[in-house]
Formats: C-alpha cells, sequence, structure tokens
C-alpha cells in the first residue's frame, strides 16, 4: 500500500472502534423515533413541533432558551434530513472518532455544532437589522427556525480536510483523501449557497470550529505535547463560543422589542393552534 493509497476497508464494521459515533447516530435516530410516535410529521414536521422538541428559534433561543443553541443539534426536519445527517455522521465520525480520540472528537463534534448555531443566530440578527433599516415588510428577513447536525457534522467534515492538507503524521491511524474531501465540502458549501432553506450559516461556522480544532491538534501531535494543546485548544474554543454568544446578546439589545413582538405573536398562533 503506497503512501497515498486508502487505507484498507476492513470486513468487520468494529464498532467499538467508533461507538462514540454510533451512541450520537442511535440518539438523533431514537429522538426522532420518540417524536414520529407521539405525532410529530416524519416528512415535514410543523414550527411547533419543531419548536416543542428544542429547535433554534433566534428570538425564542437569546431572550429565553439559550440551550436551543445545544439541542437544536439533536432535532431533524424529516426522514430524509436525518438520514443525510447521519449518514455523512458514520462516514466522518468513524474515521475522526479514531483519529482525534474520543475526548477530543466529543469536545469537537458539539463545539462545532455550538459555533454553527451561533453564527446562525448572529445571521438572524442581522437579517433583523436589515428589516428595520429597510422599513419594508420582507419575510425572508425574518428569523427561521433552524436545527440538525449538520453544523457538527461539517465541522468534522472540515477538521479532516484540513487534515488532509498537512503532511501524513507518522503515529496517524488514517491516509486521508484530499481531493475528495475538498469536493465534499466544496459541494456541500455550494449547495448552501444555491439552494433555499439550507442554514449555510451553522455549515460555515461548524467548519471553521473543525478547522481550527483539527490543525491546532495536528501542531500537538508534532510536538508531542498533544495531551495539553488538545486540553488548551478545546478550553479556548469553549471561551470562543462564549464571547460570541454575548457578543450575539449585545447586538440584539436594539432588535429585542422586535424580537418580543415576534415571540408573542408566535405563542399566540400555537396557543390557537393547539386550541
Amino acid at each position: 500500500m503506497s503512501d497515498y493509497s486508502p487505507p484498507r476497508i476492513h470486513k468487520k464494521l468494529e464498532l467499538q472502534l467508533w461507538w462514540i459515533t454510533a451512541l450520537l447516530i442511535t440518539i438523533n435516530v431514537a429522538l426522532f423515533s420518540i417524536q414520529a410516535l407521539t405525532g410529530t410529521d416524519v416528512n415535514q414536521p410543523s414550527t411547533s413541533d419543531a419548536i416543542r422538541w428544542g429547535a433554534d428559534y433566534a428570538p425564542l433561543t437569546y431572550l429565553v432558551e439559550p440551550m436551543r443553541l445545544f439541542s437544536s443539534m439533536f432535532f431533524h426536519f424529516g426522514l430524509i434530513h436525518l438520514m443525510l445527517n447521519m449518514w455523512a455522521l458514520y462516514i466522518f465520525g468513524s474515521v475522526a472518532e479514531q483519529l482525534y480520540g474520543r475526548f477530543y472528537f466529543i469536545g469537537l463534534y458539539v463545539l462545532a455544532g455550538l459555533m454553527g448555531s451561533l453564527l446562525s443566530g448572529y445571521m438572524s440578527i442581522q437579517d433583523s437589522y436589515s428589516l428595520i433599516e429597510g422599513g419594508v415588510a420582507n419575510p425572508s428577513l425574518l428569523p427561521s427556525v433552524s436545527a440538525g447536525a449538520s453544523g457538527a457534522v461539517m465541522g468534522l467534515g472540515g477538521a479532516l480536510t484540513i487534515l488532509s492538507l498537512f503532511p501524513v503524521l507518522a503515529q496517524q491511524k488514517f491516509i486521508l483523501d484530499k481531493k475528495t474531501l475538498l469536493m465534499v465540502m466544496g459541494l456541500n458549501l455550494m449547495m448552501g449557497f444555491m439552494i433555499s432553506g439550507i442554514n449555510n450559516a451553522a455549515h460555515i461556522g461548524g467548519m471553521f470550529m473543525g478547522g481550527i480544532l483539527s490543525l491546532v491538534w495536528y501542531l500537538g501531535q508534532k510536538w508531542q505535547r498533544a495531551n495539553i494543546t488538545n486540553m488548551i485548544a478545546l478550553i479556548l474554543a469553549s471561551m470562543l463560543c462564549y464571547a460570541l454568544y454575548q457578543y450575539n446578546l449585545q447586538l440584539i439589545e436594539p432588535i429585542s422589542p422586535l424580537w418580543q413582538d415576534i415571540l408573542n405573536m408566535m405563542q399566540q398562533q400555537l396557543g390557537e393552534s393547539n386550541t
């Protein structure tokens, strides 16, 4: 096998090598199944169901329930959305978990998902500013409900893509296909810009976080300071997420009356639909 050939494919799944990835897939599928069994449309969930199950809706997230930045990573808009994300999580996660180690893998996954949610919230804030400044009713600028594991999954893809750009480490378990990864990630970004309804801000935020954490991991391995470097990277990445969250909170102060009105209208509509 040459230095640049892909790793051999084992016949057995060897689940013990990537059981955290399998657990994440199981949690997402289990939650989706529970949602379906309790009446949520498996093809096109309603806005009320999405919000009930923890989707990210910027006015609600930033004014009332910041936990939605995290919980939205485990809700999906229908079976196809779930299947696409879980397939990508299997492809990227089963490799990334073995490369980075379980602890760093979990941190990378969660922080990439949070960064995706935070950048998505920032874009919603900017859209609301445009709505106020324009003085024209433009529904496309209103905050939209977003959810899914794609920010975290794209973080894994971005991490592997960055790693593929550097010389292979002596202890590296997989030799990554740079051309394939660049093509896959590029196509995902292009689709996000070309197809409406895709939260490309979450994808970009996740990719950014995954890429940065992967770069630091690589340097730690190269300098033989992996443990301390990995810990510092995760702490600094957590601080970056918190800083962006606080920055978004400051930005919403001028638009908080608008968002509060939107929340009141939404709660009224949801109340009418439940009666």
